[in-house]
């Protein structure tokens, strides 16, 4: 009888026990009914997988034919239960079907493993962070690549490591175009952190999401028409729910291809990024703008120039179509090699949309949730005014002054323009 019973479980369970993803697989299988029996099984395997970075998770199903339902496989013990292995072997797992199906016969009873790659967060160290979007790996470098490779604005994700620091956020009283919502504090931001190159770029968008919601296109522009609900998830609130995001948002759909907990940037590590460690109205180290009338009504609005990014106001200066963003990095980077922060379009933070206090703060969360979220960057769509100030009528101009370090503006988190798009952050722990 035990002979047979072993015969019959090794029939029964070898041929179910394969791979149901393409690229992990269970390899050197061998199953062991234990002698004499007493109702253990002793599975032993290998593992194989073809995706960097990534470990194998098993999942062990068994069904008794006879009775034509499933058997909860609760007595598993050993290797593979509960947390993923890395490639290799060998692995042992032990079964007790006794103990979970005591009326059932091993001539009646099916298992199968089935087998999935999960990307295991490593070490992020150095100053450049690139990330494959086509299989989720990953590389870092100390030296930036070249980025006449365009790959870097369509297939591949560039981040820069910010070092953590101090900085004077806002602007002062007598800065050209400044608003009264931009009161000078201090910030301290203890944590490193790493932020995108470039705005994310459609093709970039596309290989996460599925789709490009974008009004203009062009593979290596900023998406736009995304919100930050798109972003994050609706429900998901910042900073009452910390970093989680939904699993079928943009980032939780980057942070399961890639292991790594991307986010939006405060509103602090947005203005630290873009000054890298400028402190006049622009990150090229300009202190002032130079200021001239808008030629649309010059009876009510003061524009103001700068050629450091993509406004309304320099729209045929020959790095784009008219009346449209352009191509991610088509404009002159800050000291950090960060492109794009004055302009071409807005960038959705994770703040909530608040009033700054002249105390000094540390890693700043912004105020409680509101509905309206924070905006930075300026934008090129002069003809489409966003909340830039509450109190301000002039609302449909955005010019050169919308675009400086320190001008801050506002949207409901469910808005889709398409001067609105994002740049993706990298919290280290």
């Amino acid at each position: 009888m035990s002979k047979l019973l072993n015969n019959l479980w090794l029939a029964v369970f070898l041929p179910m026990c394969l791979s149901a993803a393409a690229n992990a697989r269970v390899v050197n299988l061998t199953v062991a009914p234990r002698t004499p029996w007493n109702g253990k099984i002793d599975v032993t395997y290998s593992l194989e997988g073809d995706v960097p970075n990534a470990n194998v998770q098993l999942a062990f199903h068994a069904h008794d034919n006879d009775r034509n339902e499933d058997v909860a496989m609760l007595s598993l013990s050993g290797d593979g239960i509960g947390d993923a292995l890395p490639p290799g072997g060998p692995y042992k797992t032990v079964w007790d079907s006794a103990a979970d199906c005591p009326k059932g016969h091993s001539s009646d009873l099916a298992i199968d493993v089935t087998v999935t790659e999960v990307l295991v967060p490593q070490p992020v160290t150095g100053t450049y962070l690139m990330i494959n979007l086509l299989d989720g790996s990953y590389t870092t470098s100390n030296t930036a690549p070249s980025l006449s490779d365009n790959t870097y604005r369509t297939t591949k994700l560039l981040l820069r490591r910010v070092p953590a620091g101090t900085f004077t956020m806002g602007s002062p009283a007598k800065e050209a175009g400044r608003k009264d919502d931009e009161t000078q504090h201090r910030v301290t931001l203890t944590k490193d952190f790493y932020i995108g190159v470039f705005e994310m770029t459609q093709q970039q968008y596309q290989l996460i999401a599925g789709g490009n919601p974008s009004e203009y296109t062009g593979a290596a522009r900023p998406v736009e028409s995304v919100s930050y609900d798109d972003l994050r998830g609706e429900t998901y609130a910042w900073p009452t729910n910390g970093h989680s995001v939904d699993a079928k948002s943009f980032f939780g759909k980057l942070r399961a291809k890639t292991g790594l907990p991307f986010d939006l940037p405060t509103e602090a590590q947005w203005e630290y990024a873009c000054r890298a460690g400028s402190t006049g109205a622009l990150n090229t180290g300009a202190k002032n703008l130079s200021p001239k009338l808008d030629n649309w009504d010059k009876d009510e609005v003061a524009g103001y120039t700068m050629d450091a990014g993509r406004h309304s106001f320099n729209l045929s200066d020959q790095k784009g179509g008219y009346s449209e963003h352009t191509k991610a990095g088509s404009y002159a980077a800050n000291s950090w090699g960060l492109y794009d922060m004055h302009g071409n379009v807005a960038e959705w933070c994770l703040d909530s949309y608040g009033s700054f206090s002249s105390a000094a703060v540390t890693d700043p969360v912004g105020a409680a949730p509101n509905g309206c979220n924070v905006i930075r960057g300026g934008h090129w769509n002069g003809l489409n005014g966003i909340y830039y100030d509450l109190e301000n009528t002039n609302v449909d101009n955005v010019d050169a002054q919308y675009c400086r370090s320190a001008s801050r503006s506002y949207a409901p988190g469910l808005d889709r323009e398409n001067y609105i798009g994002f740049r993706a952050c990298l919290i280290l722990p």
